[in-house]
């Protein structure tokens, strides 16, 4: 007989894993499940999600989106980003939705974090990804 395991929510570090075997299409429906669980936990709980740091994925652009992610998410807390997510930024910038129209709006509406980083998504993209 299977003892069913508890529900864990899905940590930034077990996404870097699932992100760095995908392909563009289902690593952004991962990113949305990671926001869906994140958003449902209680405040208090959130900061562990983002503590653990994400192995390198093989991508710096992966890598520094997640950097992006964690410290965009640990602000909207009033919390301080995790001290791994310093040290990953890109050289060179990088619209992941790669559309003229896309491009602007990543542009107008990118939040700080992922400007910071040069990983240019518009916010909304990160409601809805």
């Amino acid at each position: 007989m299977e003892v069913a395991k508890p529900y864990e929510p899905m940590t930034l570090a077990h996404l870097g894993t699932l992100l760095a075997r995908a392909d563009d299409s289902t690593r952004w429906r991962l990113i949305a499940e990671f926001l869906e669980e994140y958003r449902w936990e209680p405040q208090a709980t959130r900061q562990a999600l983002l503590s653990a740091e994400p192995a390198a994925s093989g991508d710096e652009r992966w890598d520094a989106f997640l950097a992006a992610l964690a410290e965009h998410l640990a602000s909207k807390d009033d919390r301080a980003a995790p001290e791994w997510a310093d040290s990953r930024a890109l050289r060179r910038f990088w619209f992941p939705f790669n559309t003229r129209a896309a491009r602007v709006d990543a542009v107008v509406n990118a939040p700080a974090a992922f400007r910071r980083r040069g990983v240019y998504v518009a916010a909304q993209e990160l409601n809805v990804a």
